[in-house]
């Protein structure tokens, strides 16, 4: 029989060679309904953060770790399900704190609670299709450099806080449907770039996901992968959680 992994064992395994330490808005509302989780001492603690793509639909209320319903019906749940399935002896926890509408100082206000109090193992997050949509809809000012800014800071108030932690950087995406038109370029590319300039600057693993789509849509239409150009559609969830297992190792 093999022997269980403890959890620090578990995620550095998992890290491999990158190791442990250097590794359109769909709806808003309470993110936890008032309650507050924390994680099982002895366990590997998994955290997904981000807007509505990572939200996917996940009731707020559920605050405990590997609930379907608290995970949502996107890529977090799919990573979740493979995960367990695969490691029932490495006492993985899946929380998904992500929350629709979100852009990089929003996870500013509500990172404590959300996110540093669970002292997760893996911290992966995924923002920034906000920050640009919003300067077409929602009269938001940001910048480029005003977003690579607050993203920095925040990746290293994270190591600050919680210096061991596994970092995993996504990297914001976008299809030619729906509401996204050229309207978005070359701007949005250029927060791409900074995304990876602002993993690189902590050490995180970077998980690009542009390329893995747009390789995605030379193969079916963009809405078979996107149902807007931005949120995926049950494929395109099933492609990055694929993805994810395979740049994090679990």
């Amino acid at each position: 029989m093999r022997k269980s992994l403890t959890r620090r064992e578990f995620v550095v395994s998992a890290g491999g060679v990158i190791g442990l330490a250097f590794s359109g808005p769909l709806r808003a509302g309470p993110q936890t309904g008032g309650k507050q989780a924390s994680a099982t001492p002895g366990r590997t603690v998994v955290v997904f953060q981000g807007d509505s793509i990572t939200d996917g639909w996940r009731n707020r209320k559920v605050v405990s770790a590997n609930q379907a319903v608290g995970l949502g019906t996107g890529y977090p749940l799919l990573v979740a399900a493979a995960a367990l399935r695969a490691h029932p002896e490495a006492g993985l926890q899946f929380f998904n704190r992500g929350v629709g509408m979100s852009r990089v100082l929003d996870l500013h206000a509500r990172w404590k609670p959300d996110t540093l109090a669970l002292k997760p193992d893996i911290l992966s997050i995924l923002i920034g299709v906000n920050d640009f949509w919003h300067k077409l809809t929602r009269g938001f000012t940001g910048t480029v450099a005003d977003y690579e800014r607050d993203y920095a800071a925040l990746l290293a108030r994270t190591r600050q806080a919680l210096p061991k932690t596994r970092l995993v950087v996504m990297e914001p995406f976008a299809l030619l449907c729906g509401d996204v038109d050229k309207t978005w370029f070359p701007e949005f590319d250029e927060r791409r770039s900074a995304t990876a300039r602002v993993a690189a600057s902590v050490g995180a693993t970077f998980l690009p996901l542009q390329e893995m789509f747009d390789g995605l849509a030379a193969r079916r239409s963009p809405t078979y992968w996107t149902w807007d150009g931005a949120h995926p559609t049950p494929a395109g969830d099933a492609a990055i959680a694929e993805r994810w297992r395979d740049v994090v190792g679990l």
